[in-house]
């Protein structure tokens, strides 16, 4: 049976009208024009949240330019994409417009130095916002690349788990899956991946593929049950195999065990291994998975997400699972 705690369902039906408020067709008038007070680079602005981990910048020195708020990531708002534990993909759903409603009801002190991210919205970096964010459960930690987010970040999280608070209150994956990409996307042949972020320290793993997903497919992180022993008899053949060896060459032992592990578990390989072997040793450890060398349990699904590609994310051209 769901264990689901009284806060909890507080929560829920709380989210659930506040949710209401923001896409009920009468509100979102209202919800276009709200406006919150951000102190940015000590000079206060009026910003729109569009979620709870970006806004559009009303006025100031950057006015006009959409900002993304960097070292943590809320739940995508635009439907019920996201799933895991008990949860079901609406609860999500509501617990991301909690998200975007509690940056709105607050004043934060942010800066930025103009950068941008590679969509060309300038990196900005809120501390109040994001500990107040992660810690009731309304965001996790996320680095884009292999370092951990920042420390009193990863405190604000391991509080949130332990209190069963937001998006933790019905099971803690290892990693979110936090965006899909299908294969077509790809137009400058840079590789596909999907993000999947640490629930443990923040950092990001890429999940390279080469699959195409169709619309509104449901694609999930897999978890597989891991031998200790077997892993444990694995480290020498693995060192000894012709094409495993020299892509393990120069790891130590206690590096190559754990890499074998998140293979086993994840079918993924983590930041134990260099960043330029990754997408190869993946390739030749899915050949010992294939042939039976890591067990051959059955998988589950951990945290799953919904494809749908981003022009048909809003408005009138909307996927059908996004109405």
């Amino acid at each position: 049976m769901r264990r689901t705690t009284r806060s909890t369902f507080h929560l829920v039906a709380t989210a659930s009208l506040g949710a209401a408020l923001l896409i009920g067709s009468a509100d979102q008038t209202i919800a276009a024009d709200a406006r919150t007070k951000v102190m940015l680079n000590g000079k206060a602005v009026a910003v729109h949240f569009n979620d709870g981990d970006s806004f559009r910048l009303l006025d100031g020195d950057f006015e006009g330019s959409k900002a993304r708020l960097f070292g943590y990531n809320t739940l995508e708002s635009y439907g019920a994409v996201h799933q895991w534990g008990d949860w079901t993909a609406k609860e999500m759903y509501v617990l991301a417009k909690m998200g975007t409603l509690n940056g709105r009801r607050g004043t934060w002190t942010c800066e930025t130095d103009g950068k941008t991210d590679t969509y060309g919205r300038i990196l900005v970096w809120c501390p109040d916002l994001a500990e107040d964010q992660i810690r009731k459960g309304y965001a996790h930690v996320m680095s884009i690349d292999d370092a951990p987010g920042k420390p009193e970040l990863i405190e604000a999280q391991k509080a949130a788990i332990a209190g069963r608070q937001g998006i933790w209150a019905h099971g803690v994956p290892d990693f979110v899956l936090t965006s899909l990409h299908s294969d077509e996307e790809d137009v400058e042949n840079h590789g596909t991946y999907n993000r999947l972020v640490s629930s443990l320290d923040g950092h990001s793993v890429k999940w390279k593929h080469d699959k195409t997903y169709a619309e509104c497919d449901k694609v999930c992180a897999m978890v597989y049950p891991v031998d200790a022993t077997l892993l444990d008899g694995l480290v020498e053949p693995a060192k000894l195999d012709p094409k495993l060896g020299p892509l393990l060459a120069g790891m130590p032992d206690v590096d190559i065990r754990k890499a074998l592990h998140d293979y086993a578990k994840y079918r993924n390989v983590d930041r134990e291994v260099p960043e330029d072997r990754r997408v190869e040793l993946n390739a030749e450890l899915a050949i010992w998975a294939e042939a039976g060398r890591f067990g051959s349990a059955a998988g589950s699904e951990s945290a799953c997400m919904t494809h749908v590609a981003f022009n048909r994310r809003f408005g009138g051209n909307k996927a059908a699972c996004l109405k």
